[in-house]
């Protein structure tokens, strides 16, 4: 049974930096394509970042530059740095495995206000 735990959400002003971490049991960690995904309550969920097994990284226009999706399949654990965060990057962020029919983590929230 695959699961995900995410955490490091929080509170931070705008300009400041969190990091979250996705820890994945029940599966072959470093075969899978892991993804980011954020969701405000009523709004689709739409993909922050994914990182392939071989490492290849792909990150939504909107974060760029300021976000960084990372794995360490030592510890069946893949990453996302948020740095120069704005408050519309206000959201629940669910980490995935396997794609819009795969599975998710019950995610965390992450709000971005002074």
């Amino acid at each position: 049974q695959v699961q995900l735990v995410e955490s490091g959400g929080g509170l931070v002003q705008p300009g400041g930096s969190l990091r979250l971490s996705c820890a994945a049991s029940g599966i072959m960690f470093s075969n899978y394509v892991m993804g980011w995904y954020r969701q405000i309550p009523g709004k689709q969920r739409d993909l922050v970042a994914t990182i392939t097994s071989g490492g290849r990284k792909d990150y939504a226009n909107s974060v760029k530059g300021r976000f960084t999706i990372s794995r360490d399949n030592a510890k069946n654990t893949v990453y996302l740095q948020m740095n120069s965060l704005k408050p519309e990057d206000t959201s629940v962020y669910y980490c995935n495995v396997g794609g819009a029919y795969g599975s998710w983590g019950q995610g965390t929230q992450v709000t971005v206000s002074s």
